[in-house]
Parts: structure tokens; sequence; C-alpha cells
């Protein structure tokens, strides 16, 4: 029964900042150290201890207002959010309740080649919690107070998504401005991203939104987009036995594919939210708010358009290339170079470089091929010097060793013999031993002929130009 009905989705993003201290104290912003290491009095919520506001974090969360086309408030406050939580150790978070940093903005998306707008609500600063371990070696739950104090932004979207295809979409788009403006990792795997995905359903042409049910801390794409279409059967479900939908917070386990009950929703009203009387007011002058979206770089959704119109690319062609800040970074470095068709680029970046990237599941700057080598290789490929075929051994060798392309033709002995007189002794001593496929051919089969080019090229070891070949091989085919 669920096609009677119409998805409603808003996405609550929580994205951590990469500044290199935490947002109120001086202690290091690193992943991955030994638990309880980085955190102080302050992260600790000790008596006494004063926060004090890290300037770059409120730089960061205006430069992704701007990419957002948000309003900025100059002028902005912090708030204290009231809730007890083992990994709270001050029993409130620092965050902004009435007055966000950034607010009315929107992000086009696209689900299969159709824009829709997606509203932003705001976008605030404020601190993360802790992180509770459970493992089966021990019993009981353990606190890591590291994450505590951690900058993050709170990205809050309108609920302007209906399907689980738009809020994946939506994902992406955000996961990748941030990238592109430089101010978070994005690291699902390590919580630098993570979202709460809020679900309700309303029948078919109602304009009255239902009760919506939220799931907190969903940290994969495929984890949004399962938990959102199992919500919202399950309230499907619900409704069409007669029941009522009742405002909750669940908790997604992707393992088991379902959601589970954690608390009835609170209100804003449970938070008591009010003013943080340890931080004074966020002041942005208009200068600083002008340097700040001068800043910005040309963002990816208008970085794919210029790719489509300057270089011709396929939109699937662009979009796989600037969803990556390394592949678009290295398309663009070797057009710089030189004189270099793109397309032969992309078809390199997104054929067997990213194939290699994905079979070692690796990233791109953990390898050692540069501009310079990638565009050496395709000149070398166009230039009749080296066959595709062993470009593409040259391309392990470029991933793997500080060798330029040069010496590994040398090394490797792969440079083609494009000389006619040459080849074409190799041709004609092939088809005397090839007659019948001479004859095949002139009777119409023109599958002989691929064969007879494989049989020269086996005969100069791979080395022969396959373009020369071929026109010496038809030239003499007709002649006999």
């Amino acid at each position: 029964m669920i096609e009677n009905y119409d998805i409603v989705i808003g996405l609550e993003i929580h994205a951590e900042l990469s500044t290199k201290t935490k947002i109120y104290c001086g202690c290091r912003n690193e992943f991955g150290l030994e638990v309880n290491t980085v955190c102080c009095p302050i992260c600790l919520g000790m008596p006494g201890a004063l926060p004090s506001l890290n300037k770059t974090v409120v730089d960061y969360a205006i430069k992704m207002g701007y990419a957002l086309n948000c309003s900025i408030n100059s002028v902005s406050k912090q708030d204290r959010k009231n809730y007890y939580y083992p990994d709270l150790p001050k029993a409130y978070q620092i965050t902004q309740d009435e007055v966000p940093l950034c607010y009315d903005g929107y992000v086009d998306i696209s689900v299969g080649g159709i824009q829709k707008r997606i509203g932003v609500t705001r976008i605030h600063i404020e601190e993360d919690a802790g992180k509770l371990i459970h493992d089966e070696s021990f019993s009981g739950t353990l606190v890591d107070f590291n994450r505590c104090g951690v900058p993050l932004i709170e990205i809050v979207s309108e609920p302007d998504m209906r399907s689980s295809k738009e809020a994946k979409s939506y994902l992406e788009t955000i996961k990748i401005i941030l990238s592109y403006m430089g101010i978070s990792d994005c690291k699902m795997q390590e919580g630098s991203l993570r979202c709460d995905v809020n679900v309700s359903v309303m029948k078919k042409g109602s304009t009255e939104y239902g009760t919506r049910c939220e799931m907190k801390n969903i940290s994969t794409f495929s984890g949004a987009v399962k938990g959102i279409e199992y919500e919202a059967r399950r309230q499907v479900d619900i409704l069409e036995s007669g029941g009522t939908i009742i405002q909750q917070t669940r908790r997604w386990d992707d393992d088991k594919g379902q959601n589970f009950l954690l608390r009835e929703k609170k209100n804003a009203d449970d938070y008591r939210y009010f003013r943080e009387p340890d931080i004074g007011k966020i002041v942005i002058t208009e200068k600083k708010l002008l340097d700040i979206k001068d800043s910005i770089p040309e963002l990816p959704n208008k970085k794919v358009l210029r790719y489509i119109k300057d270089f011709k690319l396929s939109e699937k062609d662009a979009t796989l290339i600037v969803e990556s800040l390394d592949r678009s970074f290295l398309f663009e470095s070797v057009l710089n170079i030189g004189d270099v068709n793109p397309k032969l680029i992309s078809n390199w970046i997104l054929g067997d470089i990213l194939g290699y990237l994905n079979e070692k599941s690796i990233l791109l700057d953990q390898t050692k091929i540069t501009p310079r080598k990638l565009f050496d290789l395709i000149n070398a490929i166009e230039s009749n010097i080296i066959s595709s075929s062993s470009g593409k051994i040259i391309l392990i060798d470029i991933f793997e060793t500080d060798k330029t392309v040069d010496e590994i033709i040398l090394e490797r002995s792969l440079k083609q013999n494009s000389d006619i007189d040459d080849l074409k002794n190799v041709v004609v001593n092939i088809l005397k031993v090839n007659e019948k496929s001479v004859i095949d051919y002139n009777n119409g089969k023109t599958n002989a002929l691929g064969f007879v080019i494989g049989q020269c090229m086996k005969e100069t070891k791979g080395k022969g130009n396959p373009a020369v070949l071929k026109e010496l091989v038809l030239k003499l085919i007709k002649k006999d």
C-alpha cells in the first residue's frame, strides 16, 4: 500500500570540521589517538573551566553557508542544550538554537537527470560528544572522551525530499561540497560525516505532513537509503492497520536492516535551551564576510557544467571526475601541461586508473602517479611510440615506481615498431602461411582480417603498430 502514500524526508547532517584544535579548547582535533589522551578540563566540563571559541570553526561554517546559498547572521550567539547521557560529561552541549550562523539556503540536486532544489533551513556550529565503547572482551560500557569538543556544523534541510534516491543525492551533494571547501575530511567510516533522518508519510494528494520519526547517527549513504525505505513501510503498515504514528527517536541497525525504538521524541522545551553564559556574541564584520565569500573555490555543480561545455565530456563522465577532488585535480593538471584530448584523459582516469584504485582499495594520492606521467603516457600512445596495450603495462609501473614513462619504455623494450618496410616483410610472411585467411576475407569473411592482424602482432611480439599493420594487410590482401 506504500504507493498510495508520499514519503516526506528531512535530513540533519553533522560534519566534523578539519580544524587543528577543538572548538572550545586547545586540544588536538585528531582521529584515532589512544582513548582519553586528547581531553582537558574544558572537554570534560570541570568546574571553573572556561571555553574559548575557535574562530576557524566560525569561518568554516560561514564558508559552507555561502556554498549552500544561505543568508548569514552577522551577529549570533551560542546556547546550552541540556540533556544527560554518559558520553556528555557536562550534561549539556554548547550549540546554537535561536540564532544560527547561516539560514534560508538551498542546494540543487540531480536524480535521473532531473534537477530539484532542496531547501536548507540552517547551518549552526556545535561541539561533538564523546563515544561509548561496547566490546565482547569486557562487560559494561566504556567512554572515550577524545571526541568531546570536536567542532561540528549541523546542516538542517527542509522536508523537501520525497524518495530515498533524492535523499542519497542530497547527501552526496553535501559531501562533495564539504570536500571542495576543504573544511571536512568527510570520512564516514571515522564518523566525520553522519546524519539524522526524519521520515513521515502522508496520503497521496494530501498537503498535511504526517507525524515524523527520527533515526539517529546513520553513518553510511546505503544505511540512509535502507533506513528511509524501512521507516516509510513501517509507518504505512501502522496507518493501514488503523494505528497512529507516535513521534519517536529510533536507532537504525544496518546489520539487521531495521530500526528500534530509543525514546519518545523530545521537543525543544525538553532541552531547556538558554544562552551560553561563558561565550560572548559572535560578531562578523562585513569585510570578514566578503573575504570568506571570495575564498570559495569553483563548486562541483558548476565544474560539471564547465567540463561538459568546454571539454565535451558526457554528464556522467564529468560528474564521476568532479566528485573526487583528486581526480579533478589530475584531469585539469594534465590538460594544463600541453595539448591533449580531454576525452582521452577522462577515459584513462575513469577506466584503468579508477579500476586499479578500486582493486587495491587505495586513493589516488597513495600512488606515485603524477599529471606529468599521465600526460607523457597518453602522448606516447597518441604519437605511436607505444601501443595502447603497452600503455596499460606502463601504467602499473607509473603507479608503483618513481620511473618516468621514457625510462619504463626503454627498460621494458615497449617502443612500438612503425617502420613500414620492416612491418611489410612481417605481413608478407604471415599472408604466405595463412592463404586460407586471405581467401576467406576475399569471399566476404571479414573476421579473417582480425586473425591475420593478430598473427602479425604475435610475430612482432606486440610491438608492431596495429594501425600500420592493418593498412598493410588490407593493401596486400586486396592486391592478392
